[in-house]
């Protein structure tokens, strides 16, 4: 299966092909990028199209990782990775619908610069979206490191069907939970392994764009395993 790519620059036309994406648009009967970005043209006619720039918009019920900047009298809130700063409450965070139940201090618990796992709970684009904490394996997060990426090179760190997050746990032994918004929870036996886990995911990053990119990741975390001796 051989696969041709190249770059689309914005206002460029997609020709031959019927493709839905929130950076492609309609003009005169033809499909056009806004930003700059890859497509993948196969032999068997599939396409697919990745922007390199962009930004999150929320989504209700997408699963997010957001770092706590501020909080107010009875919430925090939160950098999303968006143009959209979203808000955490004090009952959601300790699952508490009457405000007596709560702690003194409730801002002890969830301070700024920690990051918590949630999900979008509501957003309607004229508000600032809503999280909430109250599924199984949301929360505070207490373990391992959070690495911040584009959030349109989230398709590329998971891979076709998923084979550069799985090479990337294999490789290193560790523990990924990749959000929506461009967060990654990395958790793994050391911060040596972690170091070296965030480095190879920056590294998709910064070079999503290029063929043969898992192998090369693989080869980096490989030599950097042995350099360091973990």
């Amino acid at each position: 299966m051989s696969t041709t790519r190249r770059v689309l620059v914005p206002g460029e036309k997609i020709e031959g092909v019927n493709i839905s994406d929130f950076y492609v648009y309609d003009y005169k009967n033809e499909k056009r990028v806004s930003i700059i970005g890859v497509i993948d043209l196969k032999q068997e006619g599939q396409i697919s199209y990745s922007p390199l720039n962009g930004v999150y918009l929320p989504k209700e019920g997408d699963i997010i990782i957001g770092l706590v900047t501020s909080h107010g009298v009875a919430n925090w809130f939160l950098d999303i990775n968006s143009p959209y700063q979203a808000i955490l409450s004090v009952q959601d965070f300790f699952g508490s619908k009457q405000s007596n139940q709560l702690p003194e201090d409730p801002f002890k618990y969830l301070q700024i610069g920690e990051y918590v796992k949630a999900k979008i709970a509501a957003f309607d684009r004229i508000r600032n979206p809503l999280l909430t904490v109250q599924d199984k394996g949301l929360g505070k997060i207490v373990e391992g490191i959070v690495v911040s990426v584009h959030p349109t090179r989230i398709p590329r760190i998971i891979g076709k069907k998923g084979s550069m997050i799985e090479m990337l746990k294999s490789t290193t032994s560790c523990e990924f939970f990749v959000a929506v918004n461009g967060m990654i929870h990395i958790k793994c036996q050391n911060e040596q392994l972690e170091n070296i886990a965030s480095n190879a995911v920056k590294m998709i990053e910064l070079q999503s764009h290029i063929t043969g990119l898992t192998e090369k990741v693989k080869k980096f975390i490989e030599e950097e395993r042995k350099v360091r001796g973990v």
